[in-house]
C-alpha cells in the first residue's frame, strides 16, 4: 500500500512554515497520542505516521529532498546512512521535543500526560500579581508592600501531607519509581503513577488539615522593590514566591505585572515625556521666559520671540530615568498660543493700532491667503 502524503497526514499546504508545521502537528499529537485514545491501535498507528511526517518536513535538508523525490528519498540505498546521522526517531521523543517538557516539570507535555520536578514531586504553581503604581514612582521607583493568598506548606504535617505519627509507605503501583511504564506496540511510554502522582510513596493516613496535599492556601504579604524606569507591561520576578509545591517539589515563582496609572500632565513616550502648556499670545510674540513643571519640581524654558503655536522645545534629562540607569529620556514641551476671548477697551484700542502699524488693517492675511488660492479652485 502506498504511503500517505507527508502534507496530506499533517494537513498543511507544501507551503507551509516551520511555525505551521509545527502547529499542525501539535494538533494532530494531542489528538491521536496513545496516552489520550488507550487500547486503540488506529490511534496508536496514526501517531506513528504524523510523528514521521513531521520529523521529515521539520528538517529542510530532509524536507527538500522530499519535496524532490517523495518517499523514495528515505528508501533504498543509503537510507540506512541518513536514518543513522539523524533520521527518524521514536515519535514519543518528537512530540516532547515539540511539546516542551522542562528540566523542573511544568511543560505543556508535563500538564497534559504527567511529569514533576527533579525530586519526583509535581513543582508549585506560578502566580501572577498586577500592581497599578503612579508615574512618579514609576520615575523614582519604590518599594512596594503587597498582600494576596496562595498555597503555602501545611504547618499541621510540615508539608509532607501525611498526619503527624502516620507512615509514609512504598506505592504498591508503582514501587517507588514514582512513573508506571505502559506498552503501545512497539514503544514503550512512561508516565507519571496515577496512585501517588508522581512521588513514590503513599500516606498511611493522610493530614487532617491539608487531606494529604502538604499544603493550604493562607494569606501572605511581600515587599517588592520597583526600580527606576519600568513601564506598563515590565514584568518583575519573584524566585520562589508563587506557590508552595506538592510531594516535594519546587515552590513556584511570582511574577508582578506593572501597571502605570495615566498622568494628568504627562505623556509617557518611551523615556521620553511629552507635555503641553499654554503661553500668552505676548510672550510668544516678544519672547521671555516661563517657568514649567517636571516630573522633579519646576525648571526654566526660555521663549524665542515669534514662538508660533505648536513649537515643541526640549529639555534634556529630564524625562524617564533607563532601566538600565545612566541616564533620562528628554521631556518634549509643545506651546499652545492663547488667544484672549475678550478685550477690554483700552486693549482693543492698543490692538487696533499696532495693526494699523503693521498693515494688517489694510491687507489682512485671509484676504492675501485667499487671493493665492484662487488658482486651485
Amino acid at each position: 500500500m502506498a504511503k500517505a502524503d507527508y502534507y496530506e497526514l499533517l494537513g498543511v499546504a507544501k507551503t507551509a512554515t516551520e511555525e505551521e508545521l509545527k502547529k499542525a502537528y501539535r494538533k494532530k499529537a494531542v489528538q491521536y497520542h496513545p496516552d489520550k485514545n488507550p487500547g486503540n491501535k488506529e490511534a496508536e498507528e496514526m501517531f506513528k505516521k504524523i510523528s514521521e511526517a513531521y520529523e521529515a518536513l521539520k528538517d529542510p535538508d530532509k524536507r527538500a529532498a522530499y519535496d524532490r523525490y517523495g518517499h523514495a528519498a528515505f528508501q533504498g540505498p543509503g537510507a540506512g546512512a541518513r536514518s543513522a546521522a539523524g533520521g527518524f526517531h521514536d515519535p514519543y521523543d518528537i512530540f516532547r521535543e515539540v511539546f516542551g517538557q522542562g528540566g523542573g516539570g511544568g511543560g505543556i507535555f508535563d500538564e497534559m500526560f504527567g511529569g514533576g520536578s527533579r525530586d519526583g514531586g509535581r513543582d508549585g504553581s506560578d502566580l501572577r500579581y498586577d500592581l497599578e503604581i503612579t508615574l512618579e514612582e514609576a520615575a523614582r521607583g519604590i518599594e512596594k508592600e503587597i498582600s494576596f493568598r496562595k498555597l503555602m506548606a501545611c504547618e499541621h504535617c510540615h508539608a509532607s501531607g501525611a498526619e503527624p505519627g502516620s507512615k509514609r509507605i512504598t506505592c504498591p503501583t508503582c514501587r517507588g519509581a514514582g512513573q508506571v511504564r505502559r506498552s503501545g506496540g512497539i514503544i514503550v511510554f512512561t508516565q507519571t503513577c496515577p496512585t501517588c502522582g508522581g512521588s513514590g510513596v503513599k500516606i498511611e493516613k493522610p493530614c487532617s488539615v491539608c487531606h494529604g496535599e502538604g499544603r493550604t492556601a493562607k494569606n501572605t504579604k511581600l515587599n517588592v522593590k520597583i526600580p527606576p524606569g519600568v513601564d506598563s507591561g515590565s514584568r518583575l520576578r519573584s524566585a520562589g514566591n508563587g506557590e508552595a509545591a506538592a510531594a516535594g517539589g519546587n515552590p513556584g515563582d511570582l511574577y508582578i505585572v506593572i501597571s502605570v496609572k495615566e498622568h494628568e500632565l504627562f505623556e509617557r513616550q518611551g523615556d521620553d515625556l511629552f507635555c503641553e502648556i499654554p503661553i500668552k499670545f505676548t510672550l510668544a510674540t516678544l519672547g521671555g521666559t516661563i517657568e514649567v513643571p517636571t516630573l522633579t519640581g519646576k525648571a526654566t524654558l526660555k521663549i524665542p520671540h515669534a514662538t508660533q503655536s505648536g513649537t515643541t522645545f526640549r529639555l534634556r534629562e529630564r524625562g524617564m530615568p533607563t532601566l538600565r540607569g545612566g541616564r533620562h529620556g528628554d521631556q518634549l514641551i509643545r506651546v499652545h498660543v492663547e488667544v484672549p476671548s475678550s478685550l477690554t477697551a483700552e486693549q482693543r484700542r492698543i490692538l487696533e493700532e499696532f495693526a494699523k502699524v503693521s498693515g494688517d488693517a489694510q491687507e489682512p492675511t485671509s484676504r492675501s491667503f485667499f487671493e493665492k488660492a484662487k488658482k486651485f479652485f
